[in-house]
């Protein structure tokens, strides 16, 4: 202890046993606390990574090649084996497990066999008249099971091969069968040889067209069924064909029974309207290809026709109406392909592809809406006659010489390509290439459309005209907050506003679809001039404010201005709502949506984008406002009141000294706001049609991709193309809040270099 001057000074140790510990347990927290946080950075960057590769590990499998592969039997390979039956093949198919096949001969033969052993199952002999021979053969499609036989004495017998499942002793026994479809007893066509045969149809109207190349007929057939006796009656008209000068290779029919498309046996086709039964006209006579058409087949859906070539070539039409309402056979596209003449094409029963086999043996698989050769291999060494497709597509049965070959096919996603996903792709029915998302449909026949374009441009949209409303709003009402609001009203104001952000969206889009929307339709007008009368409102309020006396002004106390503007705005408001009807009448006959879509050809939809900018804007609106009114609130006090001191204005200051060193966190805010537009889902999802359009109008509405993936993940079957194109979706929205957030910080710390030494 030291004295001095008569006072007493104690000793400080800091080496105390007690000093000694606090700085170990400060420095053990210190310690601890940079372990947490680093800890914690870590983990979320790792949950992040996560995220991005569990995307992925869902996505890249779309974009593996298919593969085939010998089949396997009991771990052992599928050796080629003898052609079952006797007579030349006109048909060869599968039922649905690959594990029964079926081919039909030349002779009438229908035999049913394994298609791993070629053990014959059943065989039934069609019931051909003692003078008369098998001359031609007609499917109508790979997934209706049905077809037909032409006979030279002018004569056709229509059959169905059908497969039953049972389960004796719990062991699955798939029992086959063929059914007559128009009966058992062969239909008149002609009375000359049926060389040439097409045969179509369903239900309860089907039709039958054959002869030679300069005697064509169709017998168009319609069963009734007797109510009383229970009975299947036909009624069959006979109709001639006009000459189609060619000579005549295969005739397709469509399902519609509307349009026959005749190959010849060069490079013509034909094309027969049947629109009027009674008066077949020639509807159009073009060349189809470059060189001889050797494989001429209807894709799944009856709508296209598939033209192959001895030059490898495989194209794909369909009708498609001009402009002046005319049905026209259009080329829609080729298909990448090999050099040899293509031998034989088969259709997939459920999809949208189809395969060849060409001269040198080789495999090749396509698809058509993603126009994709997704397979190319060798598969035989001598030249192939025949393939068939199972149902699933998993297996193809390949005759070549005098054997049959099976393989395996794993093609799980041939839909999916760049162009289909992000072109303008040209879909059956429609009159040009578009973008189009619909990824279900009633039938089997579906043309599935997967461009993710529409579900794209409505995020941004979406987004777009929510930051246009949010952002001036909060920006503005940040800094009005922040450097011009007295500290108790301050107070008051941002614990209110964020308030807002906890506000559930749900509540948001309820609120904006069952009454935002109708309210808007109603009261058009009113909307519009509001956005005239508000601000003419306040800067005239803010004029004649300034002009009464000081008496009058100072007794809002300074900082307090905002208050006086409410009732205002509400007046304002009230105002343009309660002229909106009298102004509708006035100016828009008294129905402005119908003046805007009849009179300016502007479709109007009442969930549309204007909505979404006022519901979601509201609900962005807090985010950019808070972090907004923070950053400028922390400038530090010292630049405002050195620049005050200098003489600058308090505006001046603002727009030079305040907000550029604000910008940081400004852009910041903004650049969170709009993550969070392009993320939201459930206003989006219950203020719009959900229509997944791409138009800019502000009166229609749109699809997002968040939205889109609420809406159809439940219904999606797992590991199928629409499931994992819904989570390509989540990886694109990913990916662009990845880059825009990269971007924005890059951006900020440019910002904070430039203005940070202020």
């Amino acid at each position: 202890m030291n004295i001095e001057n008569n006072s007493v000074i104690p000793d400080l140790d800091f080496d105390t046993p007690a000093a000694r510990r606090g700085r170990k347990f400060r420095a053990f927290k210190d310690k601890a606390a940079s372990v947490g946080i680093g800890m914690g950075g870590i983990s979320v960057i790792i949950a992040i990574l996560l995220i991005f590769f569990y995307l992925l590990y869902e996505v890249v499998p779309m974009f593996r090649s298919a593969d085939v592969q010998p089949w396997q039997h009991e771990s052992k390979i599928v050796e080629p084996y003898a052609i079952p039956g006797s007579g030349e093949t006109l048909y060869l198919a599968m039922e649905e497990q690959a594990e029964i096949g079926l081919r039909v001969s030349d002779l009438g033969e229908m035999v049913f066999f394994s298609t791993v052993s070629g053990n014959i199952i059943n065989t039934v002999q069609a019931d051909i008249p003692a003078d008369s021979t098998v001359t031609s053969f007609a499917l109508a499609s790979e997934d209706s099971h049905l077809f037909a036989l032409g006979l030279s004495n002018g004569q056709a017998l229509a059959f169905k091969h059908e497969y039953k499942s049972t389960y004796p002793d719990g062991k699955r026994v798939i029992l086959p069968s063929i059914t007559y479809p128009l009966g058992a007893d062969p239909i008149d066509i002609n009375d000359v040889s049926l060389e040439r045969l097409a045969f179509n149809g369903g239900e309860e109207n089907f039709a039958l067209i054959g002869g030679t190349q300069d005697n064509l007929k169709a017998v168009f057939i319609t069963q009734t069924e007797n109510l009383f006796t229970g009975e299947v009656e036909l009624e069959q008209s006979t109709t001639a064909l006009p000459d189609l000068g060619l000579d005549i290779k295969k005739l397709l029919l469509m399902p519609d029974l509307m349009w026959l498309m005749a190959a010849g046996d060069n490079t013509k086709m034909a094309v027969v309207d049947l629109r009027k039964q009674n008066q077949p006209v020639i509807s159009q006579v073009l060349d189809a290809s470059a060189s001889k058409i050797t494989s001429f087949e209807l894709l799944l859906g009856g709508n296209a026709v598939l033209i192959g070539d001895e030059n490898g070539v495989v194209s794909q039409w369909f009708l498609v109406r001009n402009e002046q309402g005319e049905w026209l056979m259009t080329k829609i596209r080729e298909f990448e392909t090999g050099t040899a003449s293509v031998t034989d094409l088969t259709i997939e029963h459920r999809r949208k592809g189809f395969a060849t086999i060409d001269t040198d043996g080789e495999l090749r698989i396509y698809n058509t809406t993603a126009n994709t050769n997704v397979l190319a291999e060798k598969v035989v060494a001598t030249n192939a006659s025949m393939i068939a497709l199972a149902p699933r597509a998993n297996a193809a049965l390949i005759e070549e010489a005098d054997k049959l070959r099976l393989l395996h096919i794993d093609n799980e996603h041939p839909e999916v390509s760049w162009s289909s996903l992000w072109g303008k792709v040209w879909y059956e029915g429609h009159e040009k290439p578009k973008y189009i998302w619909q990824s279900s449909a009633a039938n089997n026949d579906f043309e599935p459309k997967y461009s993710l374009m529409p579900l794209a441009f409505g995020t941004l949209k979406a987004a777009f005209y929510a930051m246009l409303l949010a952002t001036p709003l909060a920006i503005c009402g940040a800094i009005y907050t922040a450097y011009f609001m007295v500290p108790a009203l301050r107070r008051k104001v941002k614990p209110f506003i964020e308030l807002m952000e906890a506000l559930p969206t749900v509540i948001l889009g309820f609120l904006a679809g069952l009454w935002l929307a109708p309210f808007m339709e109603e009261n058009l007008p009113g909307v519009f001039v509001t956005l005239l009368v508000l601000p003419i409102s306040v800067l005239g309020f803010a004029f004649i404010w300034a002009q009464l006396p000081k008496q009058v002004r100072w007794l809002v106390p300074d900082g307090w201005d905002a208050i006086v503007l409410i009732p205002v705005i509400i007046l304002a408001v009230w105002f343009s709502i309660a002229i909106s009807p009298a102004l509708e009448v006035a100016m828009f006959d008294g129905n402005m949506r119908h003046w805007l879509t009849n009179d300016l050809g502007i479709s109007y939809d009442q969930r549309n984008a204007l909505v979404i900018g006022i519901a979601m804007g509201f609900a962005v609106i807090p985010t950019i406002f808070s972090i907004t009114e923070d950053a400028i609130f922390a400038v530090p006090k010292h630049l405002s009141y050195g620049s005050l001191a200098l003489g600058a204005t308090p505006w001046q200051t603002l727009t030079r000294v305040v907000l550029p060193t604000a910008s940081p966190g400004i852009f910041s805010a903004v650049m969170i706001g709009m993550g969070r537009a392009v993320g939201e889902t459930m206003i989006v999802l219950m203020a719009t049609g959900n229509t997944p359009i791409m138009d800019i109008n502000i009166f229609e509405g749109m699809r997002t991709l968040a939205a889109n993936i609420a809406v159809e993940m439940p219904e999606s079957e797992v590991g199928s193309t629409h499931y994992r194109i819904l989570f390509l979706a989540a990886f694109v929205l990913f990916t662009f809040t990845f880059i825009v957030n990269t971007l924005a910080e890059t951006i900020r710390q440019s910002l904070r270099k430039k203005y940070g030494s202020l």
